[in-house]
C-alpha cells in the first residue's frame, strides 16, 4: 500500500518519517520505584517503526499516579530508565514522545505502594473503578479539593517532568487531557463543581489546563508539546453530554500558542462530527484515533481531515504495524488477557513479520 499514510509529516519540531503514530496505552510493567525497565526499551524498540511512539501515561509526579506499575519521571533513576528506553528507539531512527498523565482523583492508593495525597479539582470522588494491585475492581479514594497553592505547585511539576522527559532525550511532551484524569476533571462540569475562577463557566474550567500547557510549553519550547482529547467520552465519571461547550473555549485558548499536535480519540458522536469541530477550533496538526485500519486511516489523510492516525490495539500485537500496512500483510491479535501482566508475554512475545 502507497499513500499519504507513509508520506513524510511535521509535528511541530519533529520531522516524521511516516504518519502512522503509535497510541499510548498502560501495559503496567515498569519495575521498582516507577522505573523503566530493560523490558519496556525493548517493548517500545521493536515499535519504532512507526512515525512516532507516544508512551503509556507516565506520571508527572507521586501524586499523579493511580495505577499498579505505571511509569514515573521524577525521579532521577526514572529519568535514566527512561533514557535507555529513547536511546534504543533513536537508534532504530524512531521518534518518541513522553504521555504526562496525572490521574487527579482516579487513584486506588494500594496501587501506589507509598502515602500521597489524592487530589481533584472538587472532593467528589471517581464513581469507576480502578483495578487494584491484584487486578479486582476497587472503589478509588476520595479526593481533596486543590488549593490554588496545590495548582501552582502542580504546573511546576508538570514543567520539570517535561524537562525531565528531555532530559532523558525523549523528543516531545503529550499532556493527557482526556479519560477522566486530572487535567480533564478541571474541564469536566461532572468532577469540577468548584465556585473560584477554576470553575463555573467553561472557559474558566480550562483555566488550570491552559496554565499547564503553557509553562510545559516555556519549561522545553511549544513545538514539542501536545495534548491528547476525547471529547464526549463518559470514562471516568466524564459528563459527556455536551462535548463542543467543554472543548470548545479550551481549544480557542490554546490554538494561538503553536503547540506541536491536538492528539484526539473520535468517539464517533452521532451528533458531532468531531474532527470538523475540531478544524473550527484549532488551526494546527491533527492526530486521531479510534478503531482505524489501514484504508479508512488513509480516507482521512486524503480528505484533509487529519494529519497523521494512531493505532493502539493494532500495535500492541504487531510490532511492525507499519511495515505491516505498507505490505498490506496480515496482522497478529492481541491476547486481551495478557495487557496488563504477564512480563514479556503478551508484551514482547509478538513476532515481527520477518519472523513470523
Amino acid at each position: 500500500m502507497s499513500g499519504l499514510l507513509f508520506s513524510p509529516v511535521t509535528l511541530g519540531a519533529l520531522n516524521l518519517r511516516n504518519r502512522v503514530i503509535m497510541a499510548p496505552m498502560t501495559r503496567d510493567r515498569a519495575g521498582p520505584g516507577d522505573v523503566p525497565t530493560a523490558l519496556m526499551a525493548q517493548y517500545y524498540t521493536q515499535r519504532a517503526g512507526a512515525g512516532l511512539i507516544v508512551t503509556e501515561g507516565v506520571q508527572p509526579t507521586p501524586e499523579g499516579k493511580g495505577y499498579w506499575r505505571t511509569p514515573g519521571i521524577h525521579s532521577a533513576e526514572q529519568i535514566a530508565g527512561w533514557a535507555t528506553v529513547a536511546d534504543a528507539v533513536h537508534a532504530r531512527g524512531g521518534l518518541i514522545a513522553m504521555q504526562l498523565m496525572h490521574c487527579g482523583r482516579v487513584v486506588v492508593p494500594a496501587n501506589r505502594g507509598f502515602d500521597a495525597d489524592v487530589i481533584a479539582p472538587s472532593a467528589v470522588a471517581c464513581p469507576d473503578k480502578v483495578p487494584g494491585p491484584d487486578g479486582t475492581p476497587t472503589e478509588t479514594a476520595l479526593p481533596r479539593a486543590m488549593t490554588e497553592a496545590d495548582m501552582a505547585r502542580v504546573t511546576q511539576e508538570y514543567a520539570q517532568a517535561a524537562r525531565n522527559a528531555r532530559m532523558a532525550g525523549i523528543d516531545a511532551v503529550e499532556l493527557h487531557c482526556a479519560s477522566g484524569y486530572l487535567i480533564n476533571q478541571f474541564l469536566n462540569p461532572a468532577s469540577n463543581q468548584r465556585t473560584d475562577q477554576y470553575g463555573g463557566s467553561a472557559e474558566n474550567r480550562a483555566r488550570f489546563p491552559v496554565q499547564v500547557l503553557a509553562a510545559m510549553a516555556e519549561a522545553i519550547g511549544v513545538d514539542r508539546v501536545g495534548l491528547r482529547i476525547s471529547p464526549g467520552n463518559p470514562y471516568n465519571g466524564m459528563d459527556p453530554s455536551d462535548p463542543a461547550a467543554t472543548f470548545g473555549p479550551f481549544l480557542d485558548a490554546v490554538n494561538g500558542m503553536g503547540l506541536a499536535f491536538l492528539h484526539v480519540v473520535d468517539m464517533g458522536l452521532p451528533d458531532l462530527d468531531t474532527l470538523a469541530f475540531l478544524r473550527a477550533h484549532w488551526s494546527g496538526p491533527i492526530i486521531t484515533n479510534n478503531m482505524l485500519k489501514a484504508d479508512s486511516a488513509e480516507e482521512l489523510l486524503q480528505a484533509g481531515r487529519a494529519e497523521a492516525v494512531s493505532f493502539g490495539r493494532a500495535y500492541i500485537a504487531n510490532p511492525d504495524l507499519a511495515e505491516r500496512m505498507q505490505a498490506g500483510a496480515p496482522l497478529n491479535k492481541p491476547d486481551y488477557a495478557l495487557l496488563y501482566t504477564g512480563e514479556e508475554r503478551g508484551f514482547t512475545d509478538y513476532p515481527a513479520l520477518d519472523a513470523a
